[in-house]
């Protein structure tokens, strides 16, 4: 399935994805554990979550940069961040979705920070300037199987020294199509792709990554979570 493809299916369910994860806290406690190793000088630091983000605020005087890959309509991850006076960079193929962001997060914050959405195709995007923090939510395993490797190289190159990227795919090797059942009304069929555990953590190593935490959260589901951080 070509990206434009993908774009196009995401469009038709753009709303109901927003207000599906409006109040959604899906993965915000491994974007919190990513910034642990981010923030904090003792990486095993267990620090709740709240810790994590006043320790966050105290140091927005030095603005953080991050990457949303696949960021969708915005909401819960930038919300995050935004209470760390952090600026988020979010990309994704979905036109609609992009449209939906911007209007959700147009307005400056409380700490003054303002973000910016593009509607790109990860795959030729280049980036025009390093990150803090890199995350990939549920959007990566959508690339075509071909485009795995090339794009967490890209991702790992733009990423800071000290930096951290959060992201999730599948362990299983190879390409597979699944329906999905959005609603009663609606149902599609979606394009998923992956290396593997052992191929996405050898890219990781050969960018300088190491990895800090990985986890099969819905286990025996073969969804990963992988939080890596660079040297």
């Amino acid at each position: 399935m070509k990206p434009a493809e993908l774009g196009q299916k995401y469009d038709q369910i753009a709303s109901w994805w927003q207000s599906y994860h409006q109040d959604s806290g899906y993965g915000v406690k491994y974007l919190c554990k990513a910034l642990q190793f981010l923030l904090n000088p003792d990486r095993n630091s267990k620090q709740p979550n709240s810790q994590v983000q006043k320790s966050a605020t105290q140091n927005s005087n030095n603005s953080l940069a991050a990457l949303d890959v696949g960021c969708g309509a915005g909401g819960r991850f930038i919300k995050v961040l935004e209470e760390q006076g952090c600026s988020v960079t979010g990309i994704d193929v979905s036109q609609t979705m992009i449209e939906l962001a911007t209007f959700e997060h147009s307005l400056a914050n409380d700490q003054g920070v303002l973000h910016r959405f593009i509607h790109a195709d990860i795959c030729d995007w280049q980036p025009d300037q390093s990150f803090d923090v890199i995350y990939a939510w549920d959007s990566i395993f959508h690339l075509p199987l071909q485009a795995q490797v090339p794009v967490l190289n890209k991702l790992c190159q733009c990423l800071k020294p000290g930096g951290v990227i959060l992201y999730t795919f599948g362990n299983d090797i190879g390409e597979h199509m699944d329906t999905w059942e959005v609603s009663d009304e609606h149902s599609d069929v979606f394009y998923y792709s992956s290396v593997g555990i052992n191929q996405n953590i050898e890219t990781l190593m050969d960018n300088g990554l190491t990895v800090m935490h990985m986890e099969l959260d819905q286990y025996p589901e073969k969804h990963v979570i992988l939080i890596a951080q660079k040297h």
